[in-house]
């Protein structure tokens, strides 16, 4: 990574990793359109069989039909894809087959959630990442450096899918702390905006909102951190006491520093790349995660979306839904690689 930034100009990175975006997103198009067609089933049967009582079983074949040529599905696959790629480059999403709303409309009521779902784990992760992976370095080999590896272990090993059941069974059944389904009150009138809520109530002036926002958000945004969380503080440990091991610090101790002047302005500044490079990598995990948390807790994401919408074999939304992630994974990387640049200025030399 570090070799590839080396001797680059920010403007230079910044339109390379600009320029590769749509060879990505036609890419995974590409992927994804082929995938989803492969699998059991389609839509018009699945339309065809809705509201079937008393029809026949050539009645039901003919509905299908006739479906089928309504949602171009009777032409040629390659045909098809033709057409996808064209209403893509249009910027046209396309319909969806159950209700023929505007892809780009559910993915603009679906897209916020997620945003705020992942933003809230990533800085959940961090703030359980960091402190405890700084502890367990500068507690090296002592009891709390063993527990906290311990515990670290086990979070990044357990999927998100037993967490959330695990939390929905401990804080919303047994403890009844939480709220476990929704991304907020049924009977709060909420008109949105922009849909992030926290925006929302700051345009519409309606502190209101907020409360209910958090205590539906911070479940399973905090089921999604911890697996992330075990992982940053494995990697903070390393990090750090690769850093507290080299000739600057014992030169900064030796000028009679204190400990937490050398901890803020030598090791955390130094140990920063590899920790941005590893959430960059780790927020792209958190979007695939949040596939199934959202799925887990009912929240409606663009994960829960994309979930509901492979199960009915709705084409246009898996399709949309699917670069929606991607779109997002590719640009927060592009901008770990852009942060190199500013956390280090010397990979500017050539």
């Amino acid at each position: 990574m570090i070799r590839l930034l080396r001797g680059r100009s920010l403007p230079m990175l910044t339109v390379r990793r600009l320029a590769s975006v749509p060879v990505v997103l036609f890419v995974l198009a590409s992927l994804v359109f082929l995938a989803i067609r492969r699998l059991p089933g389609s839509p018009s049967s699945t339309l065809a069989a809705s509201g079937t009582q008393g029809l026949s079983a050539e009645q039901i074949s003919a509905n299908e039909a006739r479906i089928n040529e309504a949602l171009g599905l009777d032409k040629p696959i390659w045909e098809q894809y033709l057409r996808y790629l064209g209403d893509l480059l249009g910027l046209d999403l396309g319909r969806s087959f159950y209700g023929g709303n505007s892809v780009l409309d559910l993915l603009g009521g679906a897209l916020p959630a997620t945003i705020e779902l992942t933003v809230a784990a990533m800085l959940i992760a961090i703030l359980i990442g960091v402190v405890t992976g700084v502890i367990a370095a500068l507690r090296k080999d002592t009891w709390v450096d063993t527990t906290t590896r311990s515990i670290a272990t086990v979070s990044f090993s357990l999927p998100w899918f037993a967490l959330g059941v695990l939390s929905i069974v401990i804080f919303g059944v047994w403890l009844r702390w939480m709220p476990v389904i929704g991304r907020l009150p049924s009977q709060l009138d909420y008109q949105p905006t922009t849909n992030f809520v926290l925006l929302d109530a700051i345009l519409q002036d309606r502190p209101e909102l907020v409360g209910p926002w958090l205590q539906y958000l911070i479940l399973p945004a905090t089921t999604l951190a911890l697996a992330m969380a075990g992982f940053i503080t494995r990697i903070v440990r390393a990090s750090v006491l690769e850093v507290l091991s080299d000739d600057f610090v014992r030169t900064a101790r030796m000028k009679g520093l204190r400990e937490r002047t050398i901890l803020r302005r030598h090791v955390l500044r130094n140990a920063g790349l590899p920790i941005v490079t590893v959430l960059g990598l780790q927020f792209g995990s958190l979007l695939g995660g949040s596939v199934i948390t959202e799925t887990v807790f009912s929240y409606p994401g663009v994960g829960n979306l994309l979930v509901s919408s492979v199960l009915q074999r709705d084409y246009p939304v898996v399709q949309g839904a699917a670069l929606a992630i991607a779109l997002l994974f590719v640009l927060v990387n592009a901008a770990v690689d852009l942060f190199y640049l500013v956390l280090d200025p010397r990979l500017r030399r050539g």
